[in-house]
């Protein structure tokens, strides 16, 4: 981690909504998410999150070998987005607590509020990670 990586860091990200992140597409084997809406789905929004923290991220860690992964995940989804929208992300770091990083999130897709909330990360060497999962699945 470089000394950089302190509280108080914003980033601004914003992503275009396709219709391949809609409701029917986060589980195409599903035939009740088939019938659904055609709206940004709740778990392309939370990778959406996890991505513009990344990205404020990579030029604080020693990337690609430090990297980070989710661990805790406090968001809201209070509105509808339509493929085509422009989803404005905001992010800040509110604490680093060692290799754990805590952030503030709100997003918008021009019309609405969609999210609102919190998410963890936490710092990982990727060799170090990487050789642990490999444990794992030589284990099972």
């Amino acid at each position: 981690m470089k000394e950089t990586l302190q509280a108080g860091l914003t980033h601004e990200f914003k992503f275009t909504v396709p219709e391949s992140k809609t409701v029917p597409n986060i589980y195409p084997e599903s035939a009740d998410f088939q019938v659904m809406p055609k709206v940004f789905a709740t778990g392309y929004m939370v990778a959406l999150m996890e991505w513009a923290c990344v990205d404020l991220l990579k030029a604080h860690l020693d990337w690609p070998q430090e990297q980070t992964v989710g661990t805790h995940v406090n968001l809201s989804h209070t509105a509808a987005t339509p493929p085509g929208f422009e989803v404005t992300v905001n992010v800040e770091l509110t604490e680093v607590a060692g290799k754990s990083l805590t952030f503030a999130i709100s997003a918008s897709d021009g019309v609405d509020q969609i999210t609102d909330g919190t998410h963890q990360r936490f710092v990982v060497d990727s060799t170090m990670f990487n050789d642990r999962l490999q444990k794992k699945i030589d284990a099972a």
